[in-house]
């Protein structure tokens, strides 16, 4: 097929190499560049980097809405649009340009996690299965026509970024049977069940914020959920640190006030609303990551807040 690409981050990269391998990208519309890291500087969107590399022409549009915008992926003379974690709704007349309309590659079994980031909020409300779902892209938000979907287990201690990565490389292999599926005809879509939606809002460094009253399981969720980004946080004695590795050790019952701390023979234990959670790994500001034991050898640890 010729198709028109819209993604922009990494985990778009793996279905653009999958349609360079296998179908003729005739465009690829991704965001345009921003500014990056302490000094500002403009970097390209990792999407345009791979497009540029392989001679496809790219388009960096700021609004979707625009007739430019139409006109475009119109005149690309393309026969299907993929989409996959572009970061525009698209507007309707868009969506009819092409003869198999637009297909969305999706990080989560709609219509749960509906929104810009599935991954983070599976991880962090401890579900034990996500998957990758390819729907017909509508006007809505993650709304459209489900065509195929693969489930894939979260392990109980699986972080973000280790899920991110698993989905990043199965859902270049789902979209793949879903183009032939479509092209033969063998894949009726099906409307998603809106009163079983969910949905997965943007995430920020106050995503990560620690509550130590909630249960230990809770807590070591939000920690993997938020691994490697935007990573969990809290104050010890005084002292902000990240926490990047957690294991729960008791899953009831409450045994000292929460935050409350425990640190002998380089182990360090944290009293939460119920049970106890070990830290693995923590950082303190302006410091590398280490573990328990190697902050234990420079720090206090009598609290968290």
């Amino acid at each position: 097929m010729k198709v028109i690409f819209l993604g922009t981050p990494e985990f778009a990269l793996g279905t653009l190499e999958m349609l360079i391998k296998e179908h003729e990208v005739v465009l690829c519309v991704t965001r345009p560049d921003a500014p990056k890291g302490r000094g500002g500087r403009m970097q390209m969107p990792p999407v345009k980097e791979r497009a540029l590399k392989a001679g496809i022409p790219v388009y960096q549009p700021e609004s979707a809405k625009t007739d430019e915008f139409y006109d475009t992926l119109k005149n690309a003379d393309a026969d299907v649009m993929v989409t996959c974690a572009y970061g525009k709704i698209l507007p309707a007349r868009v969506l009819d340009i092409t003869k198999y309309g637009c297909v969305n590659v999706h990080a989560s079994l709609l219509p749960e996690y509906r929104g810009a980031a599935p991954i983070w909020h599976a991880v962090i409300d401890g579900k034990k299965v996500t998957g990758i779902t390819t729907m017909l892209t509508d006007p809505g938000m993650d709304t459209g026509k489900i065509l195929l979907q693969d489930p894939i287990f979260i392990g109980p201690d699986m972080t973000m970024g280790e899920l991110h990565d698993v989905l990043a490389a199965v859902g270049p292999v789902t979209l793949m049977r879903t183009l032939a599926g479509l092209e033969r005809g063998e894949i009726v879509p099906v409307p998603q069940d809106d009163a079983k939606a969910t949905y997965a809002p943007p995430v920020d460094r106050s995503t990560g914020h620690i509550d130590w009253n909630r249960d230990a399981r809770e807590i070591h969720d939000l920690v993997r959920g938020t691994e490697p980004f935007p990573a969990a946080q809290s104050t010890l004695d005084g002292r902000r640190v990240k926490i990047h590795r957690t294991k729960v050790v008791e899953e009831d019952g409450l045994f000292a006030a929460p935050g409350t701390c425990v640190a002998e023979d380089g182990r360090l234990e944290a009293a939460c609303g119920r049970g106890v959670l070990e830290i693995l790994e923590i950082q303190g500001e302006g410091t590398r990551t280490m573990t328990a034991g190697e902050y234990l050898n420079g720090h206090s640890a009598q609290k968290f807040e």
